[in-house]
């Protein structure tokens, strides 16, 4: 029998192709917004502005979701993301931007890891293959890339993959009960919830008095494309692959990164971390090229 390309999983790999673009710029971005703005007041002011604009576009339907959908069903996956990303962004201003991408995309193993012990879900043999040669591609751009070495922002970086295999997981779970947008909607405000806490916690305000036009600027980016836009991809994606999947895909935002921070930041790789990022790329292809 003739082999034919499922087109709704070829999109939805697509649509996790692009955010991994989108945070690949963002990245070294952010970096360039740190040394203006406190961390945790340019997160919530961010995760805010995100919330805010999905939130007048489906105002309705988001209402209807948290009146209507258990409670756990959008906190969940909501607390898990947004404690994700604000701990990727602690992770950014501590420490290079590449090294944080590449530790972030350890969640490509955490993610089978999570789904296995939370609901016992198996897979393809193909898939773990792939996820288990992905490791070196990673292993050669964080410890043989000429990266910076493992402190603090490197703990919060793999702290996060944690988290992105747990938001991941409980997404793609909680998806069959609350529409894309509405879940969204919701993480958006959980990131900004707990974004605002570690602001009054740490920071003991918001003081964005540091943010000029350029600053502002990278902030819209990171709230409309990285967060607003990067988020709906997400869960869009997640109602068609599995979660594993999505993780595996993810695995090209380190290097996508890696290009970024080399042109905006001269964060440069050594040959080894050329070969590691090679060797992500190739595995995330593997995924990519999927026929029935």
């Amino acid at each position: 029998m003739k082999k034919r390309f499922d087109e709704g999983r070829g999109l939805a790999q697509a649509l996790i192709v692009l955010q991994s673009i989108i945070y690949g710029f963002g990245d070294p971005i952010s970096k360039i917004a740190f040394e203006a703005v406190p961390v945790y007041a340019m997160m919530t002011v961010r995760y805010a502005i995100a919330f805010a604009v999905c939130f007048l576009l489906f105002r309705k339907r988001i209402v209807d979701t948290v009146k209507t959908v258990p409670l756990r069903a959008w906190l969940v996956p909501g607390l898990c993301i947004g404690l994700s990303y604000v701990l990727n962004n602690v992770a950014l201003s501590m420490t290079e931007a590449t090294s944080v991408a590449f530790l972030r995309s350890m969640a490509v193993i955490m993610t089978p890891a999570i789904a296995f012990l939370a609901f016992r879900k198996k897979y393809r043999w193909q898939q773990l293959l792939a996820q288990v040669l992905v490791l070196p591609g990673i292993y050669l751009l964080c410890v043989r890339g000429g990266l910076s070495g493992f402190g603090a922002g490197e703990v919060f970086a793999l702290l996060a993959a944690a988290l992105t295999g747990c938001a991941l997981v409980f997404s793609g779970r909680y998806l069959e009960q609350v529409d894309p947008v509405s879940m969204t909607a919701l993480q958006g405000g959980c990131s900004a919830a707990l974004a605002f806490a570690g602001c009054m916690f740490v920071e003991r305000g918001i003081d964005m008095s540091g943010a000029d036009a350029k600053v502002w600027a990278i902030i819209l980016y990171l709230a409309i494309l990285c967060t607003f836009l990067g988020y709906l991809l997400q869960n869009l994606a997640l109602t068609k692959i599995s979660e594993r999947s999505v993780a595996l895909i993810q695995s090209l935002c380190p290097v996508m990164t890696a290009v970024f921070s080399l042109i905006l930041l001269g964060e440069r790789l050594s040959a080894a971390g050329i070969v590691g990022a090679a060797i992500i790329i190739a595995c995330s292809l593997a995924e990519l090229i999927e026929w029935k």
